[in-house]
């Protein structure tokens, strides 16, 4: 047993569920914390498989609603107009990821200037934002209009470009259509659901043809273990942070890092 790679495994697991639900994008801490920790991704499964840890935790963490919508799906309008919601808001990011899958990770996903130009962009609008905040319409996420509904999915498409975030598109499309702060995050979440599900079945089918040596079985569990109880924790005190403190925090966090990542691109750092 290689205890090594398995602290490695469980190091990248909490990173992945910290940042999944974070305006910071998981997927570019993922990345470059397996790329310091010299952690080998076998094809991309173990990234697919702790994912999927991040999806579970938050509808654990939302099971009383999941199970509110499901059973009132035949009864009452409230159920079906929120799933109506999250359909609507889940369908642009399906088809844009269907046409612009290849080309993101075949060429975007290889290019850390992007990452780096990612983080900043999206740290100054967030601090625009939080300078001039549109006028709030929408106090709960699940009584998002349908046109907003909309408006939010249409920007998550954005987030198909590495270092975006999706959380921090979907924040910053709601905090834009007039969503309060608490409102942008838990909606944020609410299509975290469907969108992060569909992607994981996506990869998993994609995945058939390059099967999981052996010994990476117990890696993707602890790493899944972990991504599932650090997300677990990290979701009810960010919305708690956010609605008391807002997201400049994160906002700044994203600037320091896109250029950190300028710098380490100027200096050679990264071959």
């Amino acid at each position: 047993m290689d205890f090594i790679a398995l602290a490695k495994a469980a190091l990248l697991g909490v990173v992945q569920g910290l940042t999944e639900f974070l305006p910071i994008s998981s997927t570019a801490h993922l990345l470059l914390g397996a790329d310091v920790l010299g952690y080998d991704d076998h094809g991309g499964v173990f990234t697919v498989m702790i994912q999927l840890g991040s999806i579970l935790a938050v509808m654990w963490l939302y099971r009383a609603k999941i199970i509110e919508v499901i059973a009132g799906l035949p009864t009452k309008p409230e159920a079906r107009r929120f799933t109506l919601m999250l359909i609507v808001a889940f369908i642009p990011a399906m088809i844009a990821g269907a046409l612009g899958e290849d080309y993101v990770r075949t060429v975007l996903y290889e290019s850390l200037t992007v990452f780096a130009w990612a983080f900043v962009l999206g740290g100054l609008v967030m601090l625009a934002i939080e300078r001039w905040p549109p006028k709030v319409v929408v106090d709960q996420a699940d009584q998002t209009p349908i046109v907003r509904a909309l408006g939010v999915g249409v920007v998550q498409c954005v987030a198909l470009i590495p270092g975006v975030s999706r959380s921090g598109a979907t924040i910053v499309g709601g905090l834009l259509l007039g969503l309060n702060r608490r409102a942008a995050a838990e909606f944020s979440f609410f299509l975290a659901m469907p969108t992060m599900m569909a992607a994981f079945v996506y990869d998993l089918i994609k995945m058939q043809s390059a099967p999981l040596p052996q010994e990476g079985v117990l890696e993707i569990a602890v790493g899944f273990v972990f991504a599932f109880i650090a997300a677990l924790v990290v979701v009810k005190p960010f919305l708690d942070f956010v609605t008391r403190v807002g997201f400049a925090p994160f906002a700044w966090y994203r600037i320091a890092l896109g250029l950190t990542l300028f710098a380490g691109l100027s200096l050679g750092w990264f071959a």
